[in-house]
């Protein structure tokens, strides 16, 4: 990309693919700031004239952003776009547009926007970031010059959490392995005090297999219900209350399979319980371990399945402590 800048011979529409949180907006912002740029440094900006400090600031009167009005991008704001760039640049060389999330267009959005694809005004750079490229139109991927953006290793978010969050080690690698290298989902993570509900989550499952199944449920219920008070729409979408609990379920059992089987700590999600998956794991057979895997994994694909949550909880709960009970005798467990 710095060579095309280089060169002067830009695209008109880029598509960065990649999840949420790979960098996608940031490389969008650095291309606006290359080439505005008054003094460019190797096909970056220099960080010292005015259209750098204003991008840097956020106040870059030729950078803006498109998002989901709602659920989905809708035709007044590809019109509202068209209307923009009937005006040339106010400040810098190029205006830059970036469509976030750009394959929740609707129809006749996407079709408006193809038609300002086909033929943007000189001066102006449109940028689409997509999760899934298929999700857009072929016509309006067939016109973007598409860059891949792949997951970030585990090793650099570990790294940087450390650095510039001052995260404990183990912690940082917790996030680090559960974000699916995406620095912009460890982040919110962190925020939203993920870390403390999974060690309660951890806990409590520990707990609840060795309540009375009746107690157990109610519990299990009570939470669920609470957490999704504090659900913003956007959650109750995704990563919801009911599919947090299942991940982090999911994510011990996976942890007592490693160690069963390979014994490789360095594999590990859940590094600091290393002492509790290796008790339980002495105590528990690898078909113990997997039956329990599967019946969370099941319970995943019920959930999003829209089916009884009520029901899925309680047969979930009924399964896994079918499974404790045969290594229950051991008395292990996460305080051991």
């Amino acid at each position: 990309m710095k060579q095309v800048i280089a060169r002067a011979r830009m695209p008109h529409a880029y598509l960065f693919v990649g999840i949420r949180g790979v960098g996608k907006t940031t490389t969008a912002v650095a291309l606006a700031q290359a080439i505005n740029c008054q003094d460019p440094v190797h096909g970056e900006g220099c960080g010292r004239c005015p259209c750098c400090r204003q991008l840097e600031s956020g106040n870059f009167a030729d950078l803006e952003f498109i998002e989901p009005d709602g659920q989905n991008i809708k035709i007044e704001q590809i019109r509202q776009l068209d209307r923009t760039f009937s005006f040339k640049p106010l400040s810098g060389r190029y205006r830059v547009t970036v469509v976030r999330q750009a394959e929740t267009m609707t129809l006749e959005a996407a079709n408006a926007f193809l038609k300002t694809l086909e033929e943007p005004p000189p001066g102006n750079m449109l940028i689409l970031n997509v999760t899934e490229p298929l999700d857009l139109l072929p016509t309006i991927v067939s016109r973007c010059q598409k860059v891949a953006f792949r997951p970030l290793p585990a090793s650099l978010i570990h790294g940087w959490l450390i650095n510039h969050r001052d995260l404990e080690e183990n912690k940082a690698a917790v996030l680090a392995k559960l974000c699916g290298g995406s620095l912009g989902k460890a982040l919110d993570m962190l925020d939203k005090d993920f870390l403390q509900r999974r060690v309660d989550s951890l806990e409590g499952l520990n707990a609840l297999l060795q309540r009375p199944a009746d107690e157990a449920l109610e519990a299990v219920l009570q939470y669920t219900a609470k957490e999704k008070k504090k659900e913003t729409e956007a959650e109750k979408r995704g990563d919801s209350a009911v599919a947090e609990l299942l991940g982090i379920w999911k994510t011990w059992y996976r942890d007592l399979l490693v160690i069963k089987t390979t014994g490789r700590e360095a594999w590990l999600i859940n590094r600091d319980y290393l002492k509790q998956l290796k008790n339980i794991s002495k105590a528990s057979t690898i078909k113990n371990l997997a039956d329990s895997f599967l019946v969370i994994d099941q319970a995943e694909r019920d959930y999003r399945q829209a089916r009884n949550v009520d029901l899925m909880i309680e047969n979930t709960l009924l399964n896994l402590r079918k499974h404790w009970k045969q290594h229950a005798e051991s008395d292990v467990g996460l305080s051991s």
